[in-house]
C-alpha cells in the first residue's frame, strides 16, 4: 500500500504497524531499552482514548523530551483527531506563551522535566495536561481514528520563514503520507534499516523523515537524548545504525571525533538537508565516514523534503531530483513564467505535499495557482537534478536555523549610535552561514563592537549575534536604491 494513497496517516500506520508487530519488529530503542511495534501501537491507542474528546483538527502543543512516550503522544493525539505540534524545548514560560498565542494554541501537553512548568499556567487561557498522570489512567475503547481522511489536519510545525515572527504551517494527513511515500521510495527504506535519530523533534526533518517515514516502513529508530558530536561514533557502533540524518553543522562537528572505522561498519549512507553544504565539506564527510552523503532539499511548507539525490547516483553540488508525487518548476521571480532549461529561477513545488496554509503571522501567502513559491533560487540540469543558487529573501541559515536579517537589524538600530545597519550572511566552515553586520554610525555618538554584540545577545538568542561588525560610511545600492547585499558580501570576499 503506497503511503500517498492511504485514507489517512493513522489508517496507514495501523495497517503497516500491524504487519511489523506481527513480525516482532522493534520500533524504538535507546537508553530506555526497546519498544516493539506492538507496544508502541498499544500506547498510541491508549493515548488516543485519553484524548478522544478533542475537537477535530484541534491544535495541541507538545513540550516533551526525546522519549518513546513523546512519540506515542504525537501519534495518539493525531489518532484522536487532533493536530499535534512539537514545541521547542528550553523555552521559558513567557516565550512559550508568546509562541502559543501567536498561533492560537490553547492546549498543551507536558512530558518529562517540562511537567515542572505546569503551575506556571494555572488560571491562564491554556489547558495543560501532564503526560505522566494521563498514562496512569485506565482506558476503554475509543479514539480509533476511523473517520479521519487525507484532508484532515494531522500536525502543525513552526517556522519563522522570512518574517522573523512565529507562524504555524498546517499539514494534513495527505501531506504527511505523500512525504513519507517519497522518502521510502527514494531510499528503499525498510525493516532492515536502523536510524540514528539526532535531529530535534520540533524540526520538520526530526518528525517527518525520522519518525513518520521509518515507522511506516518498519525500520527501527534509535532515540538518543541529544546530539553530541563526541558520542556519534560510539552510538553507531552500540546500536548498529545503518544511517543517520543531520545538517551540515552536525557532520562538521563530528569529523574530529571519528577514530575507528570498524565502529561504523554498519553504516550504509548518511543524509543531509535543511541548510546549504559546500562541495568541500561534502567530500570531507564522505571521506571521513566512508559512505555516501545523500543531500536533499525541502521546506516546511511542502511538509519536509521535495528533492533528494538518488543514493546510488548522487551528484555533489546538487540537491537531487524530485521525489515521487512531487514536482519542481522554476519561475521567473514575481511572474508565472517558467524559465528555460538550465536557467536560474525561483523554485516552486507542486503536488500533495504542499501545506494547507499558515496560522499566525502569515505574511505573504506563498501558494499561488497551486505552486508553492519557495523564495529559493535554483536551476535544473538536463537530467532533472536541482542545484540551489541563492535566495530571493536573504534569510541566513545558521546550522539549519533561519535568521531573518531584519530581525537583527531592528535590534542594532535601537542603539543611539547606529544610524543604519545591514546584516548579511557569509559562509562558515562549521555553521554553514553566520550573520555579519555593516553599521553606519552617527558621527556624534560612539559605540564598540562588543557593546553592539551584547545588545543583540540581550534581545535575541546567541545564534543571532553577528560574528563580525563592520563600520562603514555608506554601502552600495542597486539601481532602485536598495542596499546591494551581494556587493556587501563581496567586500568580505564572498561571491
Amino acid at each position: 500500500m503506497m503511503a500517498s494513497t492511504a485514507k489517512s496517516l493513522i489508517h496507514l500506520l495501523d495497517k503497516t504497524g500491524a504487519c511489523h508487530a506481527a513480525a516482532g519488529r522493534t520500533a524504538l530503542l535507546g537508553r530506555f531499552g526497546t519498544v516493539s511495534y506492538a507496544e508502541l501501537l498499544a500506547k498510541i491507542r491508549d493515548l488516543a482514548t485519553v484524548f478522544r474528546g478533542l475537537k477535530r483538527g484541534e491544535r495541541v502543543g507538545m513540550l516533551t523530551s526525546r522519549s518513546p512516550d513523546a512519540v506515542a503522544l504525537f501519534f495518539g493525539l493525531m489518532k484522536a483527531g487532533g493536530c499535534p505540534c512539537f514545541l521547542e524545548p528550553g523555552l521559558d514560560t513567557k516565550a512559550l506563551c508568546a509562541r502559543m498565542a501567536a498561533v492560537g494554541l490553547r492546549r498543551l501537553v507536558l512530558e518529562g522535566e517540562a511537567e515542572t512548568l505546569a503551575g506556571d499556567f494555572e488560571g491562564g487561557v491554556v489547558t495543560v495536561h501532564c503526560l505522566a498522570s494521563m498514562l496512569s489512567r485506565e482506558t476503554d475503547s475509543g479514539g480509533d481514528g476511523e473517520s479521519l481522511t487525507a484532508d484532515d489536519l494531522a500536525m502543525m510545525q513552526f517556522t519563522s520563514g522570512s518574517t522573523g515572527q512565529p507562524r504555524g504551517v498546517l499539514l494534513t494527513h495527505g501531506n504527511l503520507c505523500s512525504n513519507a511515500d517519497g522518502i521510502i521510495a527514494r531510499t528503499s527504506l525498510g525493516p532492515r534499516e536502523r536510524l540514528l535519530h539526532v535531529m530535534p523533534l520540533h524540526h520538520t526533518n526530526g518528525v517527518n523523515n525520522q519518525l513518520v517515514a521509518p515507522l511506516i516502513a518498519g525500520a527501527s529508530i534509535v532515540l538518543v537524548e541529544a546530539f553530541r558530536a563526541t558520542d556519534i561514533e560510539g552510538q553507531i557502533a552500540e546500536y548498529g545504525a545503518t544511517y543517520m540524518t543531520g545538517v551540515p553543522t552536525m557532520y562538521s562537528r563530528v569529523l574530529p571525533h571519528l577514530h575507528d572505522r570498524a565502529k561504523r561498519r554498519s553504516l550504509k549512507f548518511l543524509r543531509c538537508g535543511s541548510a546549504p553544504i559546500t562541495v568541500s565539506l561534502h567530500r570531507q564527510i564522505e571521506a571521513a565516514f566512508g559512505v555516501p552523503l545523500i543531500v536533499s532539499y525541502g521546506v516546511s511548507e511542502a511538509t519536509c523534503t521535495s528533492t533528494m539525490n538518488p543514493p546510488t547516483a548522487r551528484r555533489i553540488g546538487s540537491v537531487g531530483t524530485a521525489l515521487r508525487g512531487q514536482e519542481i518548476r522554476l519561475f521567473r521571480p514575481g511572474t508565472g513564467e517558467e524559465v528555460a532549461e538550465g536557467c536560474e529561477g525561483e523554485i516552486a513545488i507542486g503536488g500533495p505535499s504542499v501545506m494547507r496554509g499558515y496560522v499566525g503571522d502569515v505574511g505573504d501567502q506563498p501558494v499561488r495557482d497551486g505552486w508553492l513559491r519557495s523564495g529559493d533560487l535554483g536551476r535544473v540540469d538536463r537530467d532533472g537534478y536541482l542545484i540551489i543558487t541563492g535566495r530571493l529573501k536573504d534569510v541566513i541559515i545558521r546550522a539549519g536555523e533561519n535568521l531573518p536579517p531584519h530581525v537583527i537589524e531592528a535590534v542594532l538600530e535601537q542603539h543611539p549610535a547606529v544610524r543604519a545597519c545591514c546584516v548579511v550572511g557569509v559562509p562558515h566552515v562549521d555553521l554553514g552561514e553566520v550573520p555579519v553586520a555593516f553599521i553606519q554610525a552617527r558621527p556624534e555618538e560612539r559605540v564598540s563592537v562588543d557593546e553592539l554584540k551584547a545588545l543583540v545577545g540581550a534581545e535575541l538568542s546567541r545564534i543571532y549575534i553577528p560574528s563580525d561588525i563592520r563600520f562603514v560610511e555608506a554601502w552600495p545600492e542597486t539601481s532602485i536604491g536598495k542596499v546591494d547585499r551581494r556587493a556587501l558580501k563581496a567586500v568580505l570576499g564572498v561571491a
